[in-house]
């Protein structure tokens, strides 16, 4: 009986290693968990279109959006831990348990971390005829006027939303935040003159800051980006200390192979290098991580920091989603 049993054993541990060799069988999707056409969704289709080269499978994109981006994540969360289901989502995760007090799943539980998938920095733009045309000057502006200043954002947890929230900590301001269902009717609402500011990625805002219609203050990063040069880092600005980054990464759910986790961190590696994927992604403003930065561990270490980094933030605002 014992001699069956490892047997059997034996036979099972064999069929699960050839389903890890052959890895993937079938395409692979990528949940994002918000809707299509916004700066994540786009990413996730360059990044898809990358990764179906070295997978030699259609990688597929699927648009999951809802509450905050925990819709999709759920749906990661719920899926079969084979691999052949990821979710692709950006810093708002690290957000999420403590923007909401009930969640269907533990960030730090439920998720096998993959890679870390690129940087998009945040850009503060305003409308074109809003008075103060520096950083110095908006905060003068704001401080004589406090709730005043209308700050617009895509919706409670968004990546605008945190942006502003930061900045109004960072700089002692008070303001009135307008939230929208989205990026595209905030922006709008912004050209429009309907409200006076957004903080937000500039694959979204670049077309309005190139049409005019727009104008930037600062971006939030270390050092100019190339693509952007005019524009001063907040540092430049008077306002050191204040830098964003849009960070996205890529997720399996709990229990994937470790082999299968190790293949799909092999395929986002070798699409971040791919020549094609670095000029869009250059294009787009996305900064892409290099060396240990993108092991699946890096990933994991850095949403837990994040989620640490935003808590009291949160709180201190007010913030809740439900």
């Amino acid at each position: 009986m014992r001699n069956q049993t490892k047997t059997l054993l034996a036979a099972a541990l064999a069929l699960a290693s050839t389903a890890v060799a052959a890895f993937p069988t079938k395409p692979v999707t990528i949940v994002v968990p918000y809707a299509a056409g916004g700066s994540t969704d786009v990413l996730a289709r360059v990044l898809a279109e990358a990764m179906a080269r070295d997978l030699g499978q259609p990688v597929i994109v699927d648009s999951a959006g809802g509450a905050g981006g925990t819709i999709g994540t759920a749906k990661v969360v719920r899926a079969p831990n084979d691999g052949h289901t990821v979710l692709l989502h950006n810093m708002g995760i690290a957000t999420a348990p403590a923007l909401y007090s009930k969640l269907a799943f533990d960030v730090n539980k439920d998720l096998e971390p993959i890679a870390l998938a690129g940087e998009v920095p945040m850009i503060l733009v305003r409308y074109k005829n809003f008075a103060p045309a520096t950083v110095a000057e908006l905060i003068q502006h704001m401080k004589a006027r406090p709730g005043e200043v209308k700050f617009s954002h895509a919706g409670v947890g968004a990546t605008s939303h945190l942006c502003a929230m930061l900045f109004n900590q960072t700089a002692g301001t008070t303001v009135t935040m307008v939230p929208y269902r989205g990026t595209g009717p905030a922006l709008q609402d912004l050209v429009a003159g309907n409200v006076d500011l957004i903080c937000d990625q500039p694959v979204a805002t670049g077309p309005h800051l190139q049409s005019g219609a727009l104008k930037a203050y600062a971006m939030a990063t270390r050092e100019r980006i190339p693509t952007m040069p005019e524009v001063p880092t907040f540092a430049e600005s008077g306002l050191p200390g204040f830098e964003l980054a849009v960070w996205h990464g890529v997720y399996a759910p709990k229990g994937t192979p470790l082999a299968v986790v190790e293949r799909l961190n092999k395929a986002v590696r070798g699409a971040l290098a791919d020549a094609g994927l670095v000029k869009r992604f250059t294009d787009m403003g996305v900064i892409i991580p290099q060396g240990d930065r993108l092991k699946p561990e890096a990933l994991r270490q850095q949403t837990a920091a994040e989620i640490r980094r935003w808590d009291p933030v949160i709180k201190a605002a007010g913030a809740k989603a439900e």
